[in-house]
């Protein structure tokens, strides 16, 4: 999936989109020998929701209006894309501000969140409502079938033939949904595997595609985090390329998302819906 030129938000505004560069290298060895390669490109996104600023975080710099999308519906900010009125990109040479217009109701919820959170130190997770945001109270989705067997077939090399940023430079993640016959309709990339997710999502929320049909597939470990946005998303399937951890394996259980490991030589590994024993 090619990178996608922002809307910019006046006529002097530099496209944001930009292929990865070509770096010089030396290899390491007693003769020395010297080449080119292609570096994945990074910028600084900071979002801010009507006029308040919100979160700064290192984005690939393509595909930005899904990734507002999908990181605000992601990190429970908006309950529903209608609640996003308007995202105007605008670059600042190796920055970008992303300007989003939300509804009153998001707006007052946002700023209530923000409240609860005022007063928490800089060590990471602290307080109460912090451990809140980490552990949060999700939706449990309705029980869905799990995707046939043959769905998930070469599925790794098939992901290669989308993952057109990282066969020219490396260093990033992939986010994909596969739909209900099996084709691959969207890819995403980032140098996060959570930013990959959020574009994911918000291009499937933008495009209108059901996100109970197919299922989504990450090409990182299927970490707690990524269990949050999907289950938000009201993503059925997920599939990882790494192993879960427990408490990712557990929270999938408990709110009936169906989580699916694809090891790299042997069959696919459904670790939920927990398995039927005897």
């Amino acid at each position: 999936m090619p990178c996608l030129h922002p809307r910019p938000a006046s006529a002097d505004a530099r496209a944001i989109a930009t292929p990865p560069g070509d770096y010089a290298y030396a290899e390491l060895q007693p003769q020395l020998h010297t080449g080119h390669a292609a570096l994945a490109e990074e910028v600084a996104l900071a979002i801010a929701y009507n006029g308040l600023s919100q979160a700064v975080m290192m984005v690939s710099p393509c595909d930005l209006e899904d990734f507002v999308r999908g990181f605000s519906l992601g990190n429970g900010l908006v309950e529903s894309i209608d609640d996003i009125y308007d995202i105007r990109l605008i670059s600042h040479g190796e920055s970008v501000s992303a300007e989003v217009e939300i509804s009153s109701r998001a707006f007052w919820a946002l700023k209530r969140q923000r409240r609860q959170l005022a007063g928490t130190s800089g060590c990471g997770l602290c307080g109460v409502e912090a451990l809140d945001q980490a552990l949060p109270q999700l939706p449990i989705l309705a029980p869905a079938p799990l995707p046939p067997a043959a769905h998930l077939q070469r599925l790794r090399e098939r992901i290669g033939e989308f993952q057109k940023l990282a066969r020219q430079s490396g260093a990033l993640h992939a986010a994909l949904f596969v739909d209900g016959s099996g084709e691959i309709r969207l890819c995403r990339e980032d140098i996060g595997r959570h930013n990959a997710l959020d574009k994911l999502v918000g291009g499937l929320k933008q495009e209108g595609l059901d996100c109970q049909e197919g299922f989504a597939v990450v090409t990182s470990r299927g970490s707690l985090e990524l269990i949050h946005k999907a289950v938000r998303a009201g993503i059925a399937n997920l599939v990882s390329l790494s192993a879960p951890t427990a408490l990712t394996v557990q929270w999938a259980r408990q709110h009936n998302l169906n989580l699916i490991h694809l090891p790299h030589h042997s069959a696919p590994r459904v670790y939920s819906p927990a398995p039927q024993t005897d």
